[in-house]
């Protein structure tokens, strides 16, 4: 979102639970499109607002799996916040060989970027 979109809105990534590290595919990937995810550090939600960011703050929660979109929905019932599922392939252990799962993540990584554009516009210039 950052690198189409630049900083003209406050973002933040989440997940249902803390895997405490980034996936190397999702690195690997990430960075044939000059995305820098090494130094990136997941968080879970409840670690989110531990950090001070008030879930209320925000307008839109973009859940990425099942998971997320039913915790998404438990923590946001109070607020006006809106909750979009968007059903993105989850290529974690998909692929017999490194090539194959590369492959698998690209195509999660594209299937982001796809909802992403086709949600806010072309991106800008950054």
């Amino acid at each position: 979102m950052k690198k189409l979109y630049g900083t003209e809105c406050y973002i933040q990534s989440v997940g249902v639970k803390n895997d405490l590290e980034i996936d190397g595919f999702a690195i690997a990937v990430c960075q044939e499109i000059d995305v820098e995810l090494s130094r990136h550090k997941s968080r879970s939600f409840d670690e989110m607002e531990n950090w001070g960011d008030d879930l209320s703050s925000f307008d839109l929660v973009l859940a990425l799996s099942p998971a997320s979109q039913r915790r998404a929905l438990d923590l946001t019932q109070f607020y006006h916040i809106e909750v979009e599922y968007w059903p993105i392939l989850d290529p974690t252990g998909l692929g017999d060989n490194r090539e194959a799962q590369l492959v698998n993540y690209r195509q999660a990584r594209d299937q982001i970027r796809d909802r992403l554009v086709a949600r806010w516009g072309e991106p800008v210039e950054v």
